[in-house]
């Protein structure tokens, strides 16, 4: 992570025109199932202020995410053009040339690179292609670390929040006091956590020191491939095939009463998460996978994907890693969010204490496919997983990351902060444009904001003046006729 210097002039500022009214940035989020283009924009005079960067707008690409055109890589960029095109729109003509734009691709591509580096090298040749083929300043195409995308997360949330730096009421900069927060990621392809801590971080390669605004940040940070979404759900199938030892029919739990698909095993054998446990049985094999809506014995499968014994350190989340204790408030977006809020909307339960998502999980399990289905059919893609997500939530909240009925209830899962998504991409952007500098800015650049508070304080005071003298005149006067 290159955390931005005070004074450092490129970027954004040395690609626009200051003085115009408002600046933009465009970032492509390339997760693992989808692409999201964010166009930011903020006042062109304030670069440096904390709070001004909004989302102007965004577009989904249609379609899979870039790591899923790996045997067709030019259809990678094509899939972007749609998109590009809205952002042409959205963004003024005179200020193409001037706008950063920059595409980040995360864990399916950290998948596709471990799997066939010399396929993710003509995937994101194809859609760097196609990016410089629009007229923005185009600055690079990159397969972002785990580390670095819970870590801009976490920058993303606590910035919107102001959490860092604020504006006092006179344009002074004051340190926020507010504490940060942590920031929690659920992903297709892999999962995040990222929190400043004062405890030791026994492990070198999860912690991230940062200075920002003048203040320093020991942010503790890991990010955990395979653990996403998507991922999540093919290695849940691939250990039910395992306990029905691959018969041609299978009963899956984690499915509710009701629902049957066929399934290839080379859909759930694709992944480099999976391919360690691929039977001995020809690709194109097909199995017939019915649900039982047990959620009991769902969570006996979920439980499977975590390694909770192994631990060199003085206390670990999972699979060895080392976690400190958890503290603070935390912010969970993506699928934690959308999770949650199915559970919140579709099955109207409440979501405060542990239990309400054991709770939720296990009755969402027991509900039939034909009832889901009526009470959410826009859903109906991913509506037959949301037992098995809904258990995998709570096992990695509470077992993996060992919230508790105390600390639980300090965690908001949102989608937003305002009007801007949360997620990776604002912090990416903010961090290569430079726009949050390592010390505090100076105050000389409020001083024309107080030289309009002043102003504005002289007006009042003498408009209020004029009002009392005139109403005491106007008393002495009538008292003088009397």
């Amino acid at each position: 992570l290159a955390v931005p210097r005070a004074g450092r002039e490129r970027g954004v500022r040395g690609g626009a025109v200051l003085g115009t009214a408002l600046l933009y940035g465009i970032v492509l989020d390339a997760g693992s199932s989808h692409t999201a283009v964010f166009i930011y924009k903020w006042p062109a005079d304030k670069e440096n202020d904390t709070g001004v960067v909004s989302e102007h707008s965004m577009c989904d690409v249609e379609g899979p995410g870039i790591s899923s055109y790996s045997s067709k890589p030019p259809a990678a960029g094509q899939s972007l053009e749609h998109c590009l095109s809205q952002a042409m729109r959205d963004v003024p003509k005179e200020k193409h040339a001037g706008t950063p734009l920059y595409l980040g691709a995360t864990a399916g591509m950290r998948l596709l690179r471990i799997a066939d580096p010399q396929s993710s090298d003509a995937v994101l040749s194809a859609v760097t292609a196609t990016l410089k083929s629009y007229p923005f300043d185009f600055r690079g195409a990159k397969i972002l670390s785990g580390e670095e995308e819970g870590v801009f997360g976490w920058v993303t949330a606590n910035y919107l929040l102001e959490n860092f730096i604020k504006r006092g009421w006179l344009g002074e900069w004051i340190q926020s006091k507010k504490r940060t927060l942590g920031a929690m990621d659920f992903g297709g392809a892999s999962t995040q956590i990222t929190f400043e801590t004062s405890d030791a971080i026994e492990d070198p390669k999860n912690e991230v020191m940062l200075k920002l605004y003048g203040q320093p940040y020991k942010v503790y940070t890991h990010s955990f491939l395979c653990y996403g979404r998507d991922q999540v759900l093919k290695r849940l199938l691939s250990k039910v095939f395992q306990a029905e030892n691959y018969q041609e029919t299978v009963t899956n739990p984690c499915w509710p009463t009701g629902y049957r698909k066929s399934l290839s095993l080379s859909s759930i054998y694709d992944s480099p998460c999976t391919e360690k446990e691929r039977p001995g049985l020809p690709p194109n094999t097909t199995v017939i996978v019915s649900g039982t809506g047990n959620g009991n014995l769902c969570a006996v499968h979920v439980s499977k994907l975590f390694d909770f014994t192994n631990c060199s350190f003085s206390r670990c989340s999972f699979d060895g890693v080392f976690q400190p204790e958890v503290s603070g408030n935390f912010i969970a977006f993506s699928a934690f969010f959308y999770t949650v809020d199915f559970i919140q909307t579709v099955m109207e339960r409440p979501v405060h204490l542990p239990s309400d998502l054991k709770d939720a999980a296990e009755t969402i399990c027991a509900t039939s496919w034909k009832e889901l289905y009526q009470k959410a059919p826009r859903l109906e893609k991913r509506l037959p997983d949301y037992c098995a997500t809904s258990m995998f939530v709570y096992l990695l909240i509470t077992k993996g990351y060992n919230f508790n009925n105390r600390s639980f209830p300090n965690i908001a899962f949102q989608k937003k902060a305002g009007e801007t998504s949360i997620g990776w991409a604002l912090g990416y952007m903010l961090n290569l444009t430079n726009m949050i500098p390592a010390e505090k800015p100076a105050s000389h650049r409020s001083m024309l904001y107080n030289y309009w508070v002043i102003l504005i304080l002289l007006f009042v005071i003498t408009t209020l003046t004029a009002l009392l003298t005139a109403v005491y005149l106007l008393r002495r006067s009538k008292s003088s006729t009397i």
